[in-house]
This record gives C-alpha cells, sequence and structure tokens, in this order.
C-alpha cells in the first residue's frame, strides 16, 4: 500500500504498476546523490493524461539550481519537452543543448530512461546542466567522468541503496575512487591536500587503502555490504566526513551478490567523498565554550545581585527611620527583579527571555516580599507568550516589578483580600502587559504626567527609553496598568 506521501507523488501517473512505484522511490532516494556528482539539476518525468508529469526534482548543492523553484508536480505537454516524450517511447538516452533556463545561460539536458526489472520504461530522467558546468566537467579526468557515469546509471537504476542517509556534497570534497582489492585508482587534487594535513606527503595512487594509518573501514564496509554509507571521523586533528558509495560492474560479469537491500552484483570498487569539517568543528566548539562562559558570567552576575539584595535586607532591618526602611525594600525589588533576568539569561544559550516567564517569577518575588501577612493578595499571569532581547528584557521586568509593587501597596488600602492580574496581549502592531487589581482605584486627580512616585517615574522612562512604547494609567474595577510597545521588539519563542 502506498503511503500518503508516495500517492500524492503518483496520483497523476498512469501505466505504473505497484513494483514500479517502489523502484521509482529508489531512484528518487538517490537523485540528491547524483545531483550532486552531476551539478545538474535532475527531473524524473512519468506518463501522465494528455502528457507526463515531473513526480520529482533535485536540485545539486555545489552550484545554483537552473530553476526559481522546485518543478515537482508540474504536468508537461508533449510540445514543451519532446525528448522526455521520445525516451519515454523509445527507451534511447538523448543528450542536445537545449534553450536559456535562468540567467540566459544555456544548458545541457540529458535524457535518460528508467527500467523496470522486465524491461519497460517506466519513467524518464533529465539532466540539465548549465553548459559552462557540462564543459568544466568534460575536462575533468576520464576515470572520473566515467564514475560519475556510473554513479549516475546505479542511481537511475536503483542501485543506490540508502543513498538517502548520505548527507549532500560540497565543492570542497576530495574524492577518491579505489577498486575492489582497496587500490587507490584516482585522487582528486582536494583529496591529496586532505591527506598531506595528516602526513602523506607522497602521490598514493596505485597505494593500498587498508595500509594508511587512517580510519578506512568505512570504504570497506560500504563494497562488503553493496550499500552508501558514511561515517564521521577524526584524523589527527582533522575531522573528516567520509561518504561512500559502492560502484557495481556496468554489466553483470560476476555471481550475484545480495546487499542489504536485494540482490545486485557484487561491487568492484568504490567512490570515497570526503568533508573536511575540521573549522567547522573547532568554530562550534569555541562558540560552545563562550557560550558556556556568558552563562557562567550571568549566573555570576545572578549571585552577587542576590548577595546585594541580602546586604540591603539587612540594612533595611537595622534601619530606624520607616522611609529608610521602604526605600531599601523597594530597591531590593528592583535589584531582584534585574537578578531574575540573568538566571534566565545563565540557563539558556540564547539572548532572548521568555517574556511570560519572567512575568511569573515576578510574581513569585513579589508575593513573597509581601510585608502584611494578613492580607490575603492572588496574582495571577495569563496571556500570549512571546520573548525579548535581554535588555529589552531586563526594562520590562523592571517595569513590572514597580507596577506590581504599586498595586500591592497602594490598591488594597484599608482592605484584607484582593486579586492582581498580569494580562499579556498581542495586538495588530504591538504587545501589551496589563497589571490591572480589583482594588481601591486611583485618587482623585491624579495625572500620571506630574505623578512625584519614583517608581512611576522609573517605569515611564523604561518604557520610553528601551521599549520604545507608552504607560498608560487608568481606573477600571480597581487600576488598571499598560505597558505598550512596538511588536517588532518581540522575537519568536521555541
Amino acid at each position: 500500500m502506498l503511503s500518503p506521501s508516495a500517492f500524492d507523488r503518483y496520483k497523476a501517473t498512469v501505466d505504473l504498476q505497484p513494483d514500479d512505484f517502489a523502484l521509482l522511490d529508489h531512484v528518487q532516494e538517490a537523485l540528491p546523490l547524483v545531483a550532486d556528482v552531476s551539478h545538474g539539476d535532475l527531473l524524473v518525468y512519468a506518463r501522465a493524461d494528455g502528457g507526463a508529469v515531473i513526480v520529482s526534482h533535485a536540485t545539486p548543492n555545489p552550484v545554483p539550481s537552473l530553476y526559481p523553484q522546485s518543478q515537482a508536480g508540474r504536468l508537461v505537454r508533449r510540445s514543451e519537452q519532446t525528448r522526455i516524450f521520445r525516451v519515454l517511447n523509445d527507451g534511447r538516452a538523448h543528450q542536445s543543448v537545449s534553450g536559456t533556463l535562468l540567467w540566459g545561460a544555456p544548458t545541457v539536458q540529458d535524457v535518460f530512461p528508467v527500467r523496470s526489472p522486465d524491461d519497460r520504461v517506466i519513467a524518464a530522467v533529465s539532466l540539465n546542466m548549465n553548459l559552462i558546468e557540462h564543459e568544466r566537467f568534460q575536462r575533468r579526468d576520464s576515470l572520473f567522468r566515467s564514475v560519475v557515469t556510473r554513479v549516475r546509471d546505479q542511481g537511475f537504476a536503483g542501485k543506490l541503496e540508502r543513498a538517502g542517509t548520505l548527507g549532500r556534497l560540497t565543492e570542497h570534497d576530495g574524492v577518491l575512487i579505489v577498486d575492489k582489492n582497496g587500490i587507490i585508482r584516482y585522487m582528486s587534487s582536494i583529496a591529496e591536500n586532505q591527506y598531506r594535513r595528516v602526513g602523506y606527503v607522497d602521490n598514493l595512487l596505485g597505494e593500498q587503502i587498508s595500509e594508511l594509518d587512517t580510519n578506512e573501514y568505512i570504504c570497506f564496509r560500504a563494497m562488503e555490504r553493496g550499500v552508501c554509507l558514511e561515517q564521521r571521523i577524526q584524523e589527527q586533528d582533522q575531522i573528516w566526513i567520509k561518504r561512500v558509495a559502492p560502484l557495481f560492474p556496468q554489466r553483470r560479469r560476476m555471481g550475484p551478490f545480495r546487499g542489504a537491500a536485494g540482490l545486485h552484483d557484487a561491487p568492484e570498487g568504490a567512490v570515497v567523498f570526503i568533508q573536511d569539517i575540521s573549522e567547522e568543528v573547532r568554530r562550534e566548539q569555541e562558540l560552545k565554550i563562550k557560550s558556556a562562559m556568558i552563562q557562567e558570567v550571568h549566573h555570576r552576575v545572578k549571585n552577587n545581585l542576590q548577595t546585594v539584595a541580602f546586604l540591603l535586607r539587612m540594612e533595611a532591618r537595622r534601619a530606624a527611620q520607616p522611609s529608610v526602611r521602604e526605600a531599601l525594600r523597594e530597591t531590593i525589588g528592583r535589584v531582584l527583579s534585574i537578578a531574575v533576568v540573568h538566571e534566565f539569561l545563565s540557563r539558556g544559550d540564547s539572548s532572548d527571555i521568555n517574556i511570560r516567564d519572567v512575568c511569573n517569577r515576578m510574581v513569585v518575588e513579589v508575593a513573597g516580599g509581601i510585608n502584611d501577612r494578613e492580607k490575603r493578595i492572588l496574582i495571577t499571569v495569563d496571556g500570549a507568550t512571546f520573548a525579548l532581547p535581554a535588555q529589552q528584557a531586563t526594562s520590562c521586568a523592571l517595569a513590572l516589578n514597580e507596577l506590581l509593587q504599586n498595586a500591592v501597596e497602594h490598591g488594597f488600602i484599608g482592605r484584607d483580600e484582593g486579586c492582581i492580574r498580569v494580562t499579556l496581549r498581542e495586538m495588530d502592531s504591538s504587545m501589551v502587559i496589563e497589571v490591572a487589581d480589583d482594588g481601591v482605584g486611583l485618587p482623585p486627580g491624579f495625572d500620571l504626567r506630574t505623578s512625584p512616585t519614583l517608581g512611576l517615574q522609573i517605569v515611564q522612562t523604561l518604557v520610553r527609553d528601551d521599549l520604545r512604547g507608552q504607560l498608560q494609567l487608568a481606573n477600571g474595577q480597581g487600576t488598571i496598568a499598560q505597558i505598550s510597545f512596538p511588536k517588532e521588539l518581540c522575537r519568536p519563542i521555541g
């Protein structure tokens, strides 16, 4: 039974049998590898009512695609691609220079048949190459060209088992070609430089690969199993990814060989692609070290801020004047709100902070700092989830701390219980953080612009300068404070 994805690929085709679908799946699995070694776009055509349908399109990795977007699923009429229908009908490969596809560049089109085991032509594969790439390929070593042809033919025959597990090739990959006895028959200049960096300064052509001190196990394993394999290895200070494709005889000269996925001739060699990722790995390790150091710095800053808050708390207990104790308590809250952001920064490798998580932590800090334990004040957080960069997140935490402290201290005068709701909302072009209580509300004649309160002055400055937003205060069931700022400051979560 076909999977839903396979059904979508083949639903427009005609004259195909279930076994043909399985063969075409094997062909399509190998297309990325074949496109990379051929430096061209590969399009698989199957017969459809009134023409042919492109069931798959693979683009080359080392060179730009000739097409601005995938051609898979497109229906083609006979008048558009006469060579495709010629191959579908007579089963003979065709090559010609076609018109321009992109950037005004002439292209070379090779069209090959895909045959079923009973020799029916079930599809045609078009290899489209930029003419310059085609001429460059013709100047390559004849052995290399013959191996590329063999890899291509094996791919179109469905013999490149597990080719889909290989990573994409790059223009900087070294290439080795070895025979069934492990003798190196071809070595690209890039591969020569790669082996020179691990101590082999002499030409290795004709050498037995098993006698090298490098790890060549993957090559023999691929030939033994008759499948494509990939392995990451370390050679001294070099880190390589080796991708190996077995090479089967072009004609049946040997007895049958049962590989991992079926009956094939025994491989008579292999082609090895070597990608040097040493610099990428080193850069990645350096970034991890820097990230760990930055996280450690944030962790120490958080600890130091908590120590400062502890010292201020001790001073507040010793202060004789209530106004001094209140000023120190407010300062403790501001210091701890900054510490909350550094705590989040110390946990992850991103400089973006989840503001809803910050709100939850600020609620815990403020609820834990309520002096009057007789008051039962419930503080909740709900609404949207979004992130802000570290600087804006710090300003947001400081502003939220001030608004929560104001609500706790001034919103429930003469009352023993109440509720404060922190709500995060996403509007068309802005984000809103609302702190609403069901307390006594704003005093008559209150004007935010002339308010002498230091906390509200701090909030206005932070919102205006760091968040490029606005602060609004109004009466509702109690007091409603809203911070709004442009949505463009936010980062997606995940």
